[in-house]
């Protein structure tokens, strides 16, 4: 389900004045044409949350507004300094306008657990096509830009990813740092949902991100931080953190989409879903309502998948049985743990579990940088007299930060209602063969067993 997806809040009118347009009316330039000429753009919804009333589309318009805000602010402070141009200003709004257009059905899920599913190794990433239908816009619709800003646009959109291009241009690097920073983490992307999200969910959110933008200053060529905005930053990469761990991996939500990539899957090699990630004049045309296709069409080689799609109409869905955390000093080596893991984790006698009665979900959420800390990637100056740029290590700050920067969690399902003692006593079993010991907190509930 990736972040957030579109759909009605069941609270009603009860938040409405607690929600505020978190951008002024926007206008567009040339990114208007580009646009204009995109139902690839109306495709970036997704499938409801419960409280989410927006979609991607709606945070691709404020990463561009954000963007835009981003380097106008530079070029106030540091303009005639820093040599920005007009052309500079165009081409990071444009990338953050079309950062995320790459994006397939259900976002991260089509990109993080269906593909690898199917492509036996292939490497995709939604950056990559986000170039590639950049490309296709602007020669199907002949749209007049300057090729040179294209060019650019694509190296700053996949510049946060582990397929970054090489830059074209040597100097001005820091216009790189803004809507996808592969250097520190922080850019615009992340402001924009990290807010938007949290007051979607009612969840309220206490980074300020313009704090940031206001007083953030380049410095041999990177956009670098005041050192008494330290805590401030933190506190955007733990906010993050926390949506991951409440909303964007919630038990339920991974049971919903675990059950999308099954039906996906089976539907797979019928409507040939995956064959046309490779070819943007046809990938533009595959959205969420994949699922309405799977869901209508009467062909008895999608029967499996319609009566899943049915099972999450119904809410009837995979029955979360429990999960653990990883032990700390385990993390380093950890291996993702597989249904067949569980499976073989039985003991006899009883129901005889199969694999494909399991589903299992590796949930892995960290601060952006794995099991490191992301703020030592981060340059911070002093004052504005300053022209000096420094790490700052966490321990000069606070003895309350983190020393661990990842959590690992590891849950297991039931796809079948009757068969959850059974899941959940192997599941048990595993953990104590892996560790010696019972990694999860609490037995799952007898009432949830015997509830089927």
């Amino acid at each position: 389900m990736g972040r957030l997806t579109t759909g009605n809040s069941p609270c009603g009118s009860l938040f409405l004045s607690e929600f505020r347009p978190l951008r002024p009316r926007i206008t567009f330039g040339i990114e208007g044409s580009l646009r204009e000429n995109l139902p690839i753009f109306e495709r970036l919804t997704h499938m409801v949350y419960p409280g989410a009333v927006h979609s991607r589309f709606e945070h691709s318009l404020g990463v561009y507004w954000l963007a835009g805000e981003a380097i106008q602010k530079l070029k106030t402070y540091q303009g005639l300094e820093l040599g920005i141009d007009r052309f500079d200003v165009q081409t990071v709004k444009v990338a953050g306008l079309l950062h995320d257009v790459g994006h397939g059905p259900f976002s991260h899920l089509f990109e993080r657990e269906f593909l690898p599913k199917v492509l036996n190794g292939f490497e995709w990433a939604h950056e990559q096509m986000s170039a590639k239908l950049i490309d296709h816009i602007v020669d199907v619709h002949h749209i007049d830009v300057e090729s040179e800003m294209i060019k650019r646009v694509k190296e700053m959109i996949v510049a946060g990813s582990e397929f970054a291009l090489p830059k074209s241009a040597k100097e001005k690097q820091f216009l790189y740092d803004i809507v996808a920073n592969g250097r520190s983490g922080i850019d615009v992307d992340k402001f924009d949902y990290i807010v938007r999200d949290s007051r979607a969910c009612g969840l309220g959110c206490s980074f300020d991100f313009y704090r940031l933008m206001e007083t953030m200053r380049v410095l041999g060529d990177e956009i670098c931080y005041r050192a008494k905005d330290y805590l401030s930053i933190h506190k955007l990469f733990a906010t993050r953190a926390d949506l991951y761990r409440t909303v964007y991996t919630h038990s339920k939500v991974k049971a919903v989409e675990l059950m999308v990539v099954d039906a996906l899957l089976k539907a797979n090699s019928y409507l040939e879903i995956s064959s046309s990630i490779q070819d943007p004049s046809e990938y533009w045309k595959l959205d969420d309502t994949i699922i309405k296709t799977i869901e209508t069409a009467p062909d008895e080689e999608l029967q499996e998948s319609r009566d899943l799609i049915l099972r999450i109409r119904r809410r009837n869905l995979f029955q979360f049985c429990n999960e653990y955390s990883v032990p700390k000093d385990k993390l380093e080596h950890f291996k993702n743990v597989t249904a067949q893991d569980i499976a073989c984790s039985q003991r006899s006698g009883g129901v005889l579990l199969k694999e494909e009665d399991i589903a299992v979900s590796n949930v892995r959420i960290d601060l952006t940088r794995g099991r490191q800390n992301p703020l030592e990637s981060i340059n911070f100056f002093k004052d504005y007299d300053s022209e000096e740029k420094f790490p700052i290590p966490d321990y000069r700050i606070s003895h309350l930060l983190p020393t661990s920067y990842q959590d690992m969690i590891v849950r297991v399902y039931s796809k079948k209602p009757e068969l959850v003692a059974a899941v959940s006593e192997a599941f048990e079993n595993f953990q104590l063969k892996t560790y010696g010991v019972k990694a999860q907190v609490h037995a799952t509930p007898e009432k949830k067993k015997r509830r089927f």
